[in-house]
């Protein structure tokens, strides 16, 4: 990999196969915030069936590249690619979940659920809803309003989205374990498990230490002045 000095990425145990394409492809990508540049010459690829964990510290672009991914941001520069067609020509776009949750607050937590997956093409029926709600340990809040919800039921409220997923596709999840208890934790270790099983990758930022129990991680890191 071709990256300069003052932003590197690190990939480490990577495992890729000659008889796979993979979900995405990042070639030379750069992005700045002002008139700073995050990183730039940034080159990697995500494979079905793999967990990256993508590293640094506050401020290293971590939430850029994410969203940068999801489509919602543009890069200054570089391309990505969704399998072999360019990621903006691309049918079937990664699933993103952020860390602010993109909840309704005037909605109930069930009827947000069900908005966000009409707004992804997602079965919005209220059953199916309800079913991953359940899943998440959040369906005894279903009726409560969004606002109502602590931190840790707003995050298993938009976690839940994950459970209505069903196609291989990138998971995009900033900060998924954050104010999570343990039996949250153990329960989207289980969804990342299952995705991955059906060929789906995931690229998830965590300032935890992820879970023994979670699955297997290739080390992204992503930071100003670290050696690659």
């Amino acid at each position: 990999m071709n990256l300069l000095t003052d932003s590197t990425i690190t990939l480490v145990h990577a495992t890729t196969s000659d008889t796979l394409s993979p979900l995405l492809q990042v070639s030379g990508l750069a992005c700045r915030r002002g008139h700073e540049w995050l990183f730039r010459e940034l080159s990697f690829a995500v494979w079905p069936g793999q967990m990256l964990w993508l590293r640094g510290h506050n401020g290293s672009g971590k939430t850029t590249l994410l969203r940068t991914i999801s489509g919602l941001s543009q890069p200054d520069e570089g391309r990505l690619a969704w399998g072999r067609e360019p990621l903006e020509g691309a049918a079937d776009r990664p699933v993103y979940v952020g860390h602010l949750n993109a909840m309704k607050d005037d909605l109930t937590v069930c009827e947000s659920l069900q908005f966000i997956a009409a707004l992804h093409g997602r079965d919005d029926s209220r059953e199916s809803a309800l079913a991953a709600l359940r899943l998440l340990g959040m369906h005894h809040r279903r009726h409560a309003v969004v606002r109502t919800l602590s931190q840790g039921q707003r995050r298993r409220a938009a976690l839940a989205r994950l459970a209505l997923e069903r196609e291989p596709s990138l998971w995009l999840l900033d900060e998924p374990f954050d104010a999570l208890d343990t039996a949250g934790v153990e329960t989207v270790n289980q969804l990342l498990k299952g995705h991955l099983e059906r060929g789906g990758s995931v690229l998830l930022t965590s300032h935890l230490a992820l879970d023994a129990s979670g699955p297997v991680a290739t080390e992204l890191t992503l930071d100003r002045g670290v050696a690659g």
